[in-house]
């Protein structure tokens, strides 16, 4: 697929990333900014705004005053524009792919794959007619009927990381949006320009001003959204440090939450699999998007005598693999998003290295010719790795895998279920009893079976178990529903003439 994509008609491409609050383009206040650069070159491309309090404030007002024209909107009316801004999306799909592989590192067709995830999103949320559909029960008592409405919950925000700047916020507004709340949308500062896009799509598919608005910043912008009196719920995706302090902040301020925080993704690969199957698959899963992925397997447990031919065909695949410039043609991995990430990942191999694990494939030396300021590293592969090491103990987010070794299956879903993250987890096997054994046993909330990278289609829920889950509602699917409405129940009777309505008992309803 060629690369040659047309840069966006917009202003995301001025020199300042501008707020988008009341359905226009705003310029901050605020006296903080930060740098947006191109991974690949290393050069500084945007400035971003710091949000202030104001700005926050503003974007409430904005939200606020449009919530409830927009929830008044019937379900079918939401339904037809966020269906016009499917149809918009796929229509710009090449240039949106081409704005994240700039700001955020990842090669073309990466992008593209992410803009196509979010877009599924989308279409189910066009299903909000029949998502909003509530319980109906006649005659629970005499004359008594019952029923329960899913409402909006008002005003919510989304505070989404830089690993994907376009499929993570559409897990979370085409939802909110569908259920008939607004939006507030607080990007990554590292890669802000795609959303900004988005934003102007949304307003091109006839959504009113103010139901959908984005603000940037750090954390004091985060901060002025988590106690925001006005702003009802709030979604996160990001590291579990964040992602607890984000539950806490805001479910103290009496907000609905939930906060998707990291992952320590294991394979699991036992003696009867395919390992050439396996060994391409974990390649994609490990070091696709350099490795900064929540879904990204970064720990594999090989199962007995699986580990010595794994370890080789895993190796040489990894010194295969093409490593540079983002849009460049035919490149398999791209840069890490900034030059401070880069180093902390190099750091974590040097880290490997002396805590005495075998360094088969190091990628820590690699130079992209005349684009020697770009923050690269290539594939890195670890062998004989403990579970007490930093490199099995921390969440790396970057082109690193290690292999563990263990003796059989109970083993290796013991090592696993230790683990404090349960985020992702996939089992490549051609047996159907250990299949079922390892969905059974495995504590973890989303499972693959020969499938490496186990993120559920929209129409499922996408989250995680222990460390990396704060709250009681995945993303997207059903639950995303959920976490956007509230429940009303309703019971109904209307008095017959000759019916005696005053009674000074508990009403059983039903009778005995």
């Amino acid at each position: 697929m060629s690369t040659s994509v047309a840069a966006p008609a917009s202003d995301t491409r001025a020199t300042t990333v501008p707020l988008w609050i009341g359905g226009q383009a705003i310029t901050s206040e605020s006296s903080r900014e930060g740098e947006v650069t191109n991974p690949s070159t290393g050069a500084v491309i945007r400035r971003v705004p710091f949000a202030q309090a104001a700005d926050i404030d503003a974007a409430v007002r904005a939200a606020s005053a449009a919530l409830p024209e927009w929830r008044a909107t019937p379900p079918l009316r939401r339904a037809r524009i966020l269906s016009r801004f499917r149809e918009l999306m796929e229509q710009h799909q090449k240039e949106l792919a081409a704005l994240i592989s700039e700001e955020h590192g990842k090669v073309f067709l990466d992008a593209m794959g992410e803009v196509q995830r979010g877009i599924e999103v989308v279409e189910f949320a066009t299903g909000a007619p029949h998502l909003l559909k509530g319980e109906h029960s006649g005659s629970v008592g005499r004359d008594v009927d019952a029923h329960s409405r899913l409402q909006p919950v008002g005003v919510c925000a989304g505070n989404t990381p830089f690993n994907f700047p376009a499929m993570v916020p559409m897990w979370m507004f085409p939802m909110a949006l569908a259920c008939g709340n607004t939006f507030i949308l607080k990007p990554s500062e590292k890669d802000p320009s795609p959303s900004i896009r988005i934003a102007e799509l949304l307003k091109e598919s006839g959504l009113p001003d103010g139901v959908f608005n984005v603000v940037h910043g750090d954390k004091e912008a985060v901060d002025a959204i988590l106690h925001h009196p006005g702003i009802a719920a709030v979604s996160f995706v990001g590291s579990t440090p964040i992602a607890k302090y984000i539950y806490a902040t805001a479910a103290a301020n009496g907000k609905r939450v939930q906060a998707l925080g990291g992952a320590k993704n294991h394979a699991v690969v036992m003696p009867d699999a395919d390992l050439d199957f396996t060994a391409d698959a974990l390649i994609g899963a490990a070091y696709g998007s350099a490795g900064e992925r929540c879904m990204a397997i970064s720990a594999v447990v090989a199962v007995g005598d699986a580990a010595d031919p794994l370890v080789e065909k895993i190796a040489e695949r990894a010194r295969r693999l093409k490593t540079g410039p983002s849009l460049a043609e035919g490149m398999d991995m791209g840069p890490l998003v900034t030059g401070a990430h880069r180093d902390r990942v190099k750091g974590y191999v040097d880290a490997g290295v002396s805590e005495g694990a075998t360094l088969v494939v190091d990628g820590r030396a690699l130079q992209v010719a005349g684009h020697e300021r770009g923050f690269f590293l290539g594939p890195s592969l670890f062998d004989q790795v403990m579970p007490a090491m930093s490199i099995y103990q921390d969440e790396i987010f970057g082109p690193v895998l290690i292999v563990l070794r263990a003796a059989s299956l109970d083993e290796a879903i013991a090592l696993v279920n230790r683990n404090p993250y349960g985020n992702g987890v996939a089992l490549f096997t051609n047996s159907g009893g250990a299949a079922r054994k390892f969905e059974d046993e495995i504590e973890v909330g989303m499972v693959g079976i020969n499938v490496p990278i186990p993120v559920p289609m929209a129409f499922y829920s996408f989250g995680g178990w222990k460390q990396s889950l704060f709250g009681d509602l995945h993303v997207h699917g059903m639950e995303g529903v959920y976490f956007y409405t509230r429940t009303k129940a309703v019971t109904t009777r209307w008095v017959k003439d000759d019916v005696q309505t005053s009674a000074f008992h508990m009403p059983t309803l039903g009778g005995r």
